[in-house]
């Protein structure tokens, strides 16, 4: 079996496999090869039954769902990552609200926000996605302010 390596966004508690075929492996699909991502870009994927969009950074993986809850579009995966207030987020390309890559969490409208999911990446490069977290209201950021 092959051994995890965790990212940023997966739990710590969570030991699931995610190579196919191996026991738990439809609570964690692989979705990706992490070749596939692009520095600071993003990949939309299709796993758990909706889009979830993939983001890698230097800080790490990151994945939030795909849907803008705003315009009700699947183009989060194609929006700008960056820094704002302290926190990595990734701008929607069609209303410009950003949206926290570590919780999901919308930084113009804190009653908004989309479900993080925790990723894995085997030994192989494949990432894993597994079942979504709840979201998190956080007031601070994690992220040293520019």
């Amino acid at each position: 079996m092959s051994r995890l390596i965790r990212t940023r966004s997966a739990p710590a508690a969570q030991d699931t496999p995610a190579v196919p075929g191996a026991p738990g492996a439809a609570a964690w699909p692989a979705v990706c090869h992490a070749d596939d991502l692009i520095p600071d870009g993003g990949v939309a994927v299709r796993a758990h039954g909706v889009q979830i969009a993939i983001f890698l950074t230097d800080e790490g993986l990151f994945a939030l769902d795909n849907l803008d809850p705003f315009s009700g579009a699947a183009i989060l995966a194609r929006g700008i990552v960056g820094e704002l207030r302290g926190c990595l987020v990734v701008a929607s390309p069609m209303y410009k609200q950003h949206f926290r890559l570590d919780t999901g969490q919308c930084l113009e409208d804190a009653s908004v926000s989309v479900r993080c999911w925790p990723l894995c990446r085997d030994e192989a490069g494949m990432i894993c996605v597994g079942p979504p977290q709840a979201p998190e209201r956080r007031k601070g950021c994690d992220h040293a302010a520019a």
